[in-house]
């Protein structure tokens, strides 16, 4: 049996606006096996990003913890957790979040080179060619396309190996010919380095390929056995 290497525990969320308070997680309880690959699927505003934010350690809850491989993180200061974040996961939003002022080359060598690793250049070039994207290391950001932008973000998220790898809508802004290209990138690391993906999306074709799937509903975790989306 698969060992848990992230679990979160009665995860709340909570904002106070305008005197009001907007309740975003509610008592939200997961447990993510090492290999597994997790789903989270769930309308618009029903808690999906919040979740997947505080359980790879961007943001804190309001109550409830994070447990990363046997770790509890929740209680920790940016110090502690950007080197464990660096370390132990990755993070794929759907906006790219690229460095503009960095070519590709280097912005996938940039998680590297905050661990100070002497390979971080080979290791960034190995997997632009793997992605196809040899041709355009010396390219920024604003020069590359939708779905390039993607496959360099994922790289970068990739470049340290980490164990456990957070997708927000990896496929949101991209047409379909992108998105099959990057579904099954994920796809592949996930098949052949064992790495553990915990994914927030609208994708069927993505929900019907995980292993196990959850849906969010205002902020709680609803049951459902069914896998389409």
């Amino acid at each position: 049996m698969a060992s848990p290497i992230l679990v979160g525990e009665r995860l709340c969320k909570s904002y106070v606006r305008g005197g009001r308070k907007i309740q975003v997680l509610d008592e939200v309880s997961l447990t993510v096996d090492k290999g597994e690959f997790l789903v989270i699927a769930g309308s618009s505003g029903s808690g999906k990003t919040t979740l997947l934010s505080i359980l790879s350690g961007l943001d804190l809850p309001s109550s409830g913890r994070v447990i990363l491989a046997g770790r509890d993180i929740t209680g920790l200061s940016e110090d502690q957790l950007a080197p464990l974040r660096n370390r132990q996961t990755g993070f794929v939003f759907q906006a790219f979040h690229l460095i503009p002022s960095l070519n590709a080359l280097e912005n996938v060598m940039f998680p590297a080179e905050l661990g100070k690793d002497p390979e971080a250049r080979a290791k960034a070039l190995a997997l632009l060619q793997r992605v196809g994207l040899t041709a355009r290391a010396g390219n920024f950001p604003e020069q590359l396309s939708g779905g390039e932008q993607q496959r360099v973000a994922i790289c970068r998220a990739v470049i340290n190996r980490p164990a456990l790898l957070f997708a927000d809508e990896p496929t949101g802004n991209l047409d379909s010919r992108n998105s099959e290209g990057i579904v099954e990138l994920l796809l592949d690391l996930h098949r052949n380095q064992g790495t553990t993906l915990v994914m927030a999306t609208h994708s069927p074709a993505l929900a019907a390929r995980a292993d196990r799937l959850i849906r969010l509903h205002d902020g709680a975790v609803v049951p459902s056995a069914d896998r389409t989306l």
